[in-house]
């Protein structure tokens, strides 16, 4: 491992970065709390506070009990381990095509997990094969196509964009020869939907527990790399590996994500660029961007379920809208800071 010597200047402004970084994921954490004391409580089963404790602690009714335990804390630990991976890939995407907008939506990622889906559910017709487990596969032959194709860096951006228009014609040419009742099946899913999707929590917080300590490392690595490569190179840094390192660990975060909630859109893109722009740290923060992703998701999915009364609509359908006003404002900041 590289040792890098820092100045007392740099110790102090670490120090600070540090502390803006704990303050930011501490009011993250404590306004995901209150998020889901709320889940907790309302709904259509509505749970007074002062019950929400005593039936948690194993008190209560027992159809409180199923609602609490079978339902609604499922589906908060799923939103909040979907949106803590895919936080956290975009976090290293972006760090290593150095571009605001890389992240798995603009690389093609979530496009190739939307045809690996609809292949396993309108072609092979496969019921031993979930949507998640062909949204993984297609995701990940995207990501390899366009890693063999394009490398790491911007030609990545460039590349997974063709990918995506590609796939793109190659999905709505699936749906439209499906029958209307497999369409409407796999378009609900291809919107990212948290619905029914607790079953998978147990292999969510397991593939996060492997994935987040070596994705941590990984962007301690690409801190160096962005300050520039030949410098990094001079101080013993293998740079392609460590970005083929990260890119691989960002596969596989969006990949938990994909399986977990469907292709979930925008948060990859929004949570590093919040918990950049609330620290001022130009660095990747993948800790940070996972905190914020978890409370981004989960804060959607309660805006999901209570924007239409009577009717839940798919977590990804808010993060499209949301997420879409603010692509159209990180292009805005972006090109107003160029010359010209």
């Amino acid at each position: 491992m590289t040792t890098v010597p820092t100045s007392a200047p740099g110790r102090r402004a670490r120090r600070r970065h540090t502390r803006r970084a704990t303050l930011a994921c501490l009011v993250a954490l404590a306004l995901g709390v209150g998020l889901a004391v709320v889940a907790l409580t309302s709904g259509r089963y509505a749970t007074p506070l002062p019950e929400l404790w005593p039936a948690l602690t194993g008190g209560g009714s027992p159809g409180l009990r199923f609602v609490l335990f079978e339902l609604r804390l499922p589906r908060i630990g799923t939103a909040l381990a979907v949106g803590a991976a895919l936080g956290a890939a975009g976090a290293l995407f972006q760090s290593v095509s150095r571009n605001p907008l890389g992240s798995p939506d603009i690389v093609g990622f979530t496009v190739g997990a939307a045809t690996g889906a609809l292949v396993v559910l309108l072609v092979l017709h496969e019921t031993r094969l979930t949507p998640a487990v062909g949204a993984v596969l297609g995701g990940a032959a995207v990501a390899g196509a366009a890693l063999l194709l394009g490398g790491t860096g911007q030609r990545l951006i460039l590349v997974g964009i063709g990918l995506a228009a590609l796939l793109t014609a190659v999905n709505a040419y699936l749906l439209t020869r499906a029958e209307v009742t497999d369409a409407q099946n796999a378009a609900v899913w291809l919107v990212g939907s948290l619905n029914g999707s607790g079953h998978h929590l147990p292999l969510l917080l397991g593939a996060l527990t492997v994935l987040l300590p070596p994705a941590v490392l990984a962007a301690r690595g690409l801190r160096l790399i962005e300050n520039g490569g030949d410098k990094a190179l001079s101080l013993g840094v293998p740079v392609r590996r460590q970005r083929l390192t990260a890119t691989a660990l960002a596969v596989a975060l969006t990949a938990v994500g994909v399986a977990g909630a469907g292709p979930v859109g925008f948060v990859a893109l929004a949570a590093p660029h919040l918990a950049r722009r609330l620290t001022r740290v130009a660095a990747p923060l993948v800790t940070t961007s996972a905190v914020f992703g978890a409370v981004l998701l989960l804060a959607a999915d309660q805006l999901a379920q209570r924007l239409v009364p009577g009717q839940q609509l798919p977590v990804g359908a808010v993060t499209g809208v949301v997420g879409g006003g603010y692509l159209a404002l990180v292009l805005a900041w972006t090109w107003r800071g160029r010359p010209g």
